[in-house]
């Protein structure tokens, strides 16, 4: 193992519950003086492709400040301190869509931004059961279910714009949970 890049001193600033920066001075050569990085500190994120018995993916849609604006998104959330990713999964699919899991599926473990995140996306494919009439759904979030070629024409004109939940999409695609093919539209 190399000795350098090496960091030499770290230090968090909570900003909120939901977010520290990480403050990182990283030497990379012993002549060198150090620089300084900071990342977003999160706790890890879950993104979920589901499907329903009748073949339909179910999207939210939510106001998110960051980007001032609705969007369609996959179901998603944060873990809870603890909390394993795939009972997060379970949660998260529930709380916002009505959809009990059924199976839940692994994709995968990835990093959502090397630059500048330092948390990891877990993502998921769920086979669901039949929504829970008697559920409250989480206030704020609206759920359609789509075809795969409607979710397709919704990437396409760019109203479904989540990078990170498109990522999720070619995974389940890769794992074949999805056939590529009925996401071509006209």
């Amino acid at each position: 193992m190399p000795d350098f890049p090496k960091i030499t001193s770290r230090r968090t600033i909570d900003v909120s519950p939901w977010m520290k920066i990480v403050e990182r001075e990283v030497a990379f050569t012993a002549e060198g003086k150090p620089e300084l990085y900071h990342a977003v500190g999160q706790q890890d994120y879950i993104a979920i492709v589901a499907l329903t018995p009748e073949g339909l993916i179910p999207i939210v849609r939510q106001y998110r400040p960051a980007v001032e604006g609705f969007t369609w998104e996959l179901p998603a959330g944060m873990t809870d301190p603890g909390e394993e990713p795939a009972e997060t999964c379970r949660r998260e699919l529930l709380e916002e869509t009505a959809l009990p899991a059924r199976a839940v599926h692994t994709l995968g473990t990835f990093a959502p931004c090397t630059a500048r995140l330092s948390n990891r996306v877990h993502s998921f494919f769920v086979e669901t059961g039949p929504r829970q009439a008697d559920h409250p759904g989480e206030a704020g979030i609206e759920v359609k279910l789509v075809s795969p070629a409607d979710l397709a024409e919704l990437i396409r004109t760019g109203a479904f714009t989540l990078q990170l939940h498109i990522g999720a999409l070619m995974l389940a695609g890769m794992h074949g949970f999805i056939d590529f093919h009925a996401f071509k539209t006209p």
